[in-house]
């Protein structure tokens, strides 16, 4: 009871969270002209582009998180693989950080495979992708370092709050005492049945880790690295020429606004809501766009982004019991082992 009572608080706090940025960014919005530009001044064929290229990067993920899965266990089929990551997405939606454990039981159910083994490669993935953002952003701040001052300087907290938070000495003597905590309690400590879960856990999650280096296709791997990302970047960018204000925008700025919005999407807040919207609008505004359209461009952006997700994701949901209604599923989908 506590346990669902904890999640049901924590939802309601990160929904709240979202919904409280979305309604500051548009509270005073010309409700009319936002109607007007969307029925007059938006391109939707770029919009559909955009989808259509969200997609490729979603069958992109698929095929990479399959190559992932082979080498520890049987390669499973694509159709199931690409639903349970479309499931995994949908539920992104109402709960942050579900999803990934929801496409490792969807397929773990539908495809007999170890559900620790799924989600050790899923914690790979997201290892990589981090990796990969933080590349991007690296390439933004060396060709953008100029805009990114004036970021910084536009947005004084956000540079106080992460100077403040880095040279705290409240987190600083945290961490210390934490790691002298462990150190002398740490026989006690494997003792327990915390750590003995714990350890179970890890040893599986590490099996999901070695698949990396084990795919055989190492290849592969690498593109579809680097194909989702680009794709990814590809999507927003088509967006771009969606309006008339942002056509004449250089792939470099969109790359800007990609990599800003990409770290609001990682924010806990369900599909970004919010702290999206924000990030995209401050990446526009340092290439000049005027805040009354930089608000617009993000809404269409994100609005289509999760119109997508939500009918693909829901649609998907009803497939994988029709696709699967032959095959002899197990009934506890957690414990299937290969």
């Amino acid at each position: 009871m506590k346990g669902i009572l904890f999640k049901t608080l924590k939802f309601s706090l990160f929904l709240a969270i979202g919904g409280f940025i979305f309604w500051f960014i548009y509270k005073d919005q010309d409700i009319d002209r936002i109607k007007t530009v969307l029925r007059n001044e938006v391109n939707y064929f770029w919009i559909v582009i955009s989808l259509l290229i969200g997609l490729l990067s979603h069958i992109s993920r698929t095929i990479r998180w399959g190559l992932m899965i082979e080498p520890v266990s049987h390669k499973p089929r694509f159709v199931n693989t690409f639903l349970s990551v479309m499931v995994g997405y949908l539920m992104n939606m109402a709960f942050p950080r579900m999803g990934e454990i929801t496409r490792c039981g969807v397929l773990a159910r539908y495809e007999k495979v170890n559900f620790s083994k799924l989600l050790g490669t899923v914690v790979a993935e997201r290892a990589v992708d981090m990796v990969s953002l933080l590349a991007l952003l690296g390439i933004v701040i060396i060709s953008q370092f100029g805009q990114m001052l004036l970021f910084l300087e536009q947005n004084p907290g956000i540079e106080s709050k992460l100077i403040s938070v880095i040279t705290s000495p409240v987190l600083i003597i945290v961490i210390v005492v934490l790691i002298i905590a462990v150190f002398i309690f740490r026989k006690a400590l494997k003792n327990t049945l915390f750590y003995k879960k714990v350890h179970g856990i890890v040893k599986d999650l590490k099996e999901g880790f070695i698949s990396i280096g084990s795919i055989k296709g190492k290849g592969w791997f690498v593109f579809h690295s680097v194909a989702i990302w680009f794709l990814y970047y590809l999507m927003l960018y088509s967006v771009f020429f969606a309006f008339e204000f942002t056509s004449d925008l250089s792939p470099i700025a969109a790359l800007t606004t990609f990599v800003l919005a990409s770290f609001g999407m990682v924010a806990p807040v369900q599909g970004g809501i919010g702290a999206w919207h924000f990030m995209a609008i401050e990446g526009l505004s340092l290439y000049g766009i005027v805040y009354e359209n930089a608000v617009i461009f993000a809404f269409v952006a994100h609005a289509s982004m999760t119109v997508m997700i939500i009918l693909l994701g829901i649609l998907s949901l009803l497939a994988l019991p029709f696709i699967n209604r032959r095959n002899d599923i197990p009934s506890d989908p957690v414990t299937v082992n290969e």
